[in-house]
């Protein structure tokens, strides 16, 4: 089943607003399919998409600076976080 690009970018947008909402919490990917109830693998590749277009960081270490072997972390980069602060002002 395809999906169509309006719902990508619908979900996209969930995505953003739940990591804003989140923010500074830096989140795992399965956390976040948790809480918009998508498949953890559909959500990865978004993610993807959304740091490819500079709008997510990706954390790939843990507190202690430890490198991840299969996890990633997601948070909003700081120009991201302040359009959706500033969204919210209005």
């Amino acid at each position: 089943m395809k999906i169509s690009k309006l719902k990508k970018e619908k979900i996209s947008e969930q995505i953003l607003l739940f990591l804003f909402t989140r923010s500074p919490q830096i989140l795992f990917t399965s956390h976040i399919a948790q809480e918009i109830a998508r498949d953890e693998e559909f959500v990865k590749k978004i993610l993807n998409e959304l740091k490819n277009k500079n709008l997510i960081i990706e954390v790939k270490k843990n507190k202690e600076g430890i490198d991840y072997k299969k996890r990633s972390r997601w948070k909003l980069n700081d120009k991201t976080y302040q359009v959706y602060k500033n969204l919210q002002k209005v």
